[in-house]
């Protein structure tokens, strides 16, 4: 019998509050015999709630706080310490729970996983990552939205943190690591893009060189490393893309009878192209680089893609994943953090 994996689920601070976590909560336990979850929130909701699925593996602790997706980090952090995110995470803290699943605001979680749980020795910033599909796969991309700004230090971290986890999570031994970059050319990008590549080089990782922003989706590597700020546009603008070319093809497809007709012949290859870029089953972005896991789902997420975060949690527990970036670490993170831009709020 595999040893309990405790997950510490916020169950109020997504756009449609507790119930899709409930929803995603039960189904993980059905999936999961090992796992046990603590559902953080309004006790008289969720119990409510959970009353007609009792489960011995599922606990309730109460919140009387909720982060808004309007609270500025700061604000969640000093003045929400009752918050379902905040407690959540100090589960963790505490040893009560090994991972954190939210879908709040990005920049409180940010924050308070910061602040509570510490970084890993070696570790400045932690970073949202997560896997994208791409036509050789699937790509893991970092950061995501967690660093606006970053050193050429910092970037090689991502690089040590996103090696780790292809390999622990997708058993990739050599990950083709790629900086995004305006060109793939070595004289392209700012100097901080150029450095970056140099110290990545003496890292002795996989390194291939730089992709361009379509790079995620079409070039042959394994893991795309950015800051926050250009991360987060590519993330968007790819999923802008993607809606685009659904709402085009629907538009054609009932154009006319001879249309409506040609799409009933292809159904079969529209419900396989659905299923393929289904954005819920990309849904979880790790903020990896912390000494516990913590996974920040769509604030919009209904119960299937939350499902798809809970999962992340419990993978990344299994496969010890930050265990591994802090063997990783050793003897290869760059030492100098003293060009460090500004502090800047998460997006």
């Amino acid at each position: 019998m595999p040893a309990p994996v405790v997950l510490a689920l916020d169950a109020m601070s997504g756009d449609f509050g507790h119930v899709p976590m409930v929803a995603a909560a039960l189904a993980a336990l059905r999936e999961f015999p090992q796992l046990e979850l603590v559902l953080v929130g309004d006790p008289a909701l969720l119990a409510a709630s959970t009353r007609a699925h009792g489960s011995a593996r599922m606990q309730i602790q109460a919140a009387t706080q909720t982060v808004a997706m309007s609270d500025t980090p700061g604000a969640a952090l000093r003045h929400k310490r009752d918050s379902s995110m905040r407690v959540a995470i100090d589960l963790v803290g505490q040893g009560r729970a090994s991972a954190a699943v939210s879908a709040g605001n990005t920049g409180a979680l940010m924050s308070i996983a910061r602040h509570v749980l510490k970084t890993l020795p070696g570790i400045d910033r932690p970073a949202f990552v997560s896997m994208l599909p791409s036509i050789h796969g699937r790509v893991d991309v970092l950061d995501l939205g967690a660093n606006a700004e970053c050193t050429p230090e910092q970037l090689c971290e991502f690089a040590i943190m996103g090696s780790a986890l292809a390999t622990a999570v997708r058993g990739i031994e050599r990950p083709r690591i790629a900086l995004m970059n305006i060109g793939e050319e070595a004289t392209k990008g700012n100097p901080t893009i150029r450095r970056a590549a140099e110290l990545i080089e003496q890292l002795g990782l996989n390194y291939v060189g730089y992709v361009e922003g379509d790079g995620p989706f079409l070039a042959p590597v394994d893991v795309v490393v950015c800051d926050g700020f250009v991360g987060n546009i590519a993330l968007k603008a790819g999923e802008g893309v993607a809606k685009l070319m659904l709402h085009v093809l629907r538009d054609e497809c009932l154009r006319g009878p001879l249309s409506r007709l040609s799409a009933l012949a292809a159904r079969p290859i529209f419900r396989a192209l659905a299923r393929r870029m289904d954005p819920r089953i990309y849904n979880g972005a790790s903020l990896i680089g912390l000494r516990h896991p913590v996974i920040k789902a769509h604030g919009a997420s209904d119960a299937i893609a939350l499902g798809w975060a809970i999962r992340m949690a419990v993978e990344e527990l299994e496969r010890q994943v930050p265990a591994r970036i802090a063997a990783l670490l050793q003897g290869r993170a760059p030492r100098s953090h003293r060009a460090r831009p500004p502090e800047r709020m998460p997006i």
